[in-house]
Order: structure tokens, then C-alpha cells, then sequence
């Protein structure tokens, strides 16, 4: 771990944040290029989502980047990082974002956290593992199914 690969996690990091913004003030999936954000990850990036949310699974590569906000943005009307707190060392860094979304399905808006740890390497986002403290709440935000037909009446 160096003071030089630190500093390149947090610009590299930074970067594709404020491309990431870039991009959904375009427009996002559909409208916006995903070549906004291509130079920030690798050509072999992995993308670790839960199971249990609506883009749920593995997503690799550009194209599989490219998809994920594809599906985001079917998933959300509206996905605001609203404040970000990082701490990088090395190679890792570790991502505290605080959202406000809003489901497309149901309209019901939510503020909660994320923790990614985030793999930074040749200046490139090598892998991202994104942590949810409640995926059941995201999920049931996302879904048209009632919380009655889960049985939690």
C-alpha cells in the first residue's frame, strides 16, 4: 500500500462519481453514453449486487456495466447520492453513500445507506461489492406486491 495508490483510488473513484452524475443528468440508460463511465472501470470489472434486489446478481465488463444501469434505471425514477464519505488505502476503498430513491414500480420514494468496498488497480475500478442494510425494504419498494401478500400483515 502506497500514499500514490491511495490518492489514485480516491481521484479514480471520484471521477467516475462525478461521470456517474454526468451520465443520469444526461439522462442515463437509453439516453446518455455509457462511454462516460467506461474509463473509470476495467474491461473485466465485476459488479456484485444481492440476490434479493430487482438488479440483483453479477454483472462483468463493460457490457455487463452498461446493462446494470440499464436495469437501474427501469428499477428507479430518481437515484440521488445525496452525501459520500470514502476511505481508500491502497488498492481498497470503502464508499458510504447515503441515497434517496424513487421506485418506478410504486412510487414509494426511500433514503437509505449503502457500503461499497470498491478494488482499484492501473487506475481502473477492478471490482465493486455494494452492502445494504435492509435489501428487503429496497426490494419491497421496487415490487407492486403489497406487504400483506408477504404475509407481514
Amino acid at each position: 500500500m502506497t500514499m500514490s495508490s491511495t490518492a489514485d483510488s480516491t481521484t479514480v473513484l471520484t471521477g467516475m462519481y462525478a461521470a456517474e452524475a454526468e451520465y443520469l443528468a444526461a439522462g442515463g440508460p437509453g439516453e446518455a453514453s455509457f462511454d462516460l463511465l467506461a474509463p473509470f472501470f476495467a474491461p473485466d470489472v465485476e459488479l456484485h449486487q444481492a440476490d434479493a434486489l430487482p438488479y440483483g446478481g453479477t454483472w462483468r465488463g463493460h457490457k455487463g456495466m452498461a446493462q446494470f444501469f440499464r436495469v437501474m434505471g427501469e428499477v428507479w425514477e430518481s437515484f440521488e447520492m445525496v452525501k459520500q464519505e470514502f476511505l481508500a488505502t491502497g488498492e481498497t476503498a470503502v464508499v458510504l453513500t447515503q441515497v434517496r430513491a424513487r421506485a418506478r414500480a410504486t412510487g414509494r420514494e426511500l433514503s437509505f445507506p449503502i457500503l461499497q468496498t470498491i478494488t482499484v488497480k492501473d487506475r481502473r475500478i477492478t471490482e465493486v461489492r455494494p452492502f445494504y442494510w435492509d435489501t428487503r425494504a429496497i426490494a419491497d419498494a421496487c415490487s407492486e406486491t403489497t406487504i400483506y401478500e408477504h404475509g407481514r400483515a
